[in-house]
Order: C-alpha cells, then structure tokens, then sequence
C-alpha cells in the first residue's frame, strides 16, 4: 500500500462484510481543560460516516460536549476495533468542522426520526423526565411536516491523521503493527514491535 487510507480502505471492507452492526462505530476522545487546569480526556463510540485521503468525518451537535471540547481544544483521536476480523485501526490529529454544504448533504440522507431527533435534543444536557424530550419530539413533528433543514448547531467534523497505526492480532501475542506517520509532505510507515 502506498498510503494508509488505501490500506483502511480494504479493512473497513472487510469489516462491512463482516461485522453484524455498524462497523463505521468508533471510540472517538477528546479533551478539555479542567477547573484545575490539567486536560482532562473524554471518550465515547460515534460513528464515522465517511473517510477519504482528508481524514474521517463523524457528525454530531456543536454545542454538546464532544463538540465543546472540539471548539476548545480541536485534536482527537480515533480507534476502531473489529472483534470478528481481530484488527484495530487507531489515528490521531486535528479536527476541523466540515463545510456547510457537506453536512447539509449528509443531513439530508438521514431518517427523519434523526432528523427530528436532532432539533429536539439538547445534546448532552441534563434532561428532567424523558416525558420533556417526548414533548421537544412532538413539538418538532409539527414544526416541519415537510423537509426537514439542518440545525444550524449540527454538523459533521473531519478528524485529519497525523498518524494511524494498524494491529492485527497475531498467536501468541506476536501482533503485527504498522504504523504511519505524516511528515508534511508524504506518509512513512514503519513496524512496531507488538
């Protein structure tokens, strides 16, 4: 392979083929400055909806707390596993929103329960009684019988490696790891020791 992407290309294949549910699925963490000053990492799965030579694009409310912490300090990094297929793939680097156009696209192609979803959802804040969310959901419904336009506060991120490193697991916990790094002008690989 010449570059890593051709390389995720072929995986996230076989892990399409493979995996039951939602092979695109991701930890994805972040960081954010404590009250006590000290960077405090956060984590969750989301799932990554597209990939290309400009890095991994995953979609999500601005003003929840991944995309807070993206705001303020925007690095990140990403690891998929694929247990079934026993390789992992995890990169990291800076993260920059999409352009507009992009995440109207993408919006546009998602159910509409998504799509009411994501106007009712105060992502991330605290939620008296589930009843409050139901009500936000009805409320929505009637708001756009019709189309349904892209919050202005929701949109897609794009993760740009500075790095990716893949794991395949091996017997004996003789893994193969390869791992490339961006110098700035071309992709280097080399192996790691398992």
């Amino acid at each position: 392979m010449t570059d890593p992407f051709q390389q995720f290309a072929v995986w996230f294949a076989q892990a399409q083929a493979a995996e039951l549910n939602d092979p695109g699925a991701c930890a994805l963490a972040t960081v954010e400055e404590g009250a006590d000053g000290i960077p405090q990492p956060d984590v969750r799965i989301v799932l990554m909806r597209s990939f290309d030579a400009r890095g991994f694009v995953f979609h999500t409310n601005y003003l929840s707390e991944k995309g807070q912490q993206i705001g303020g300090i925007p690095r990140a990094a990403m690891a998929f596993h694929w247990k079934s297929l026993r390789k992992q793939v995890r990169l990291g680097g800076p993260v920059e929103r999409i352009s507009a156009a992009e995440s109207d696209a993408y919006f546009a192609r998602r159910p509409r329960a998504n799509q009411i979803s994501a106007w009712a959802s105060l992502q991330s804040q605290p939620l008296p009684a589930r009843a409050d969310y139901e009500a936000r959901l009805g409320e929505m419904e009637a708001r756009f019988p019709g189309e349904v336009p892209r919050p202005e506060n929701w949109g897609g991120f794009r993760l740009v490696p500075h790095w990716i490193e893949y794991w395949e697991d091996r017997e004996g916990r003789q893994h193969h790891r390869m791992r490339w790094d961006f110098t700035g002008n071309d992709w280097v690989s080399g192996l790691l020791y398992p």
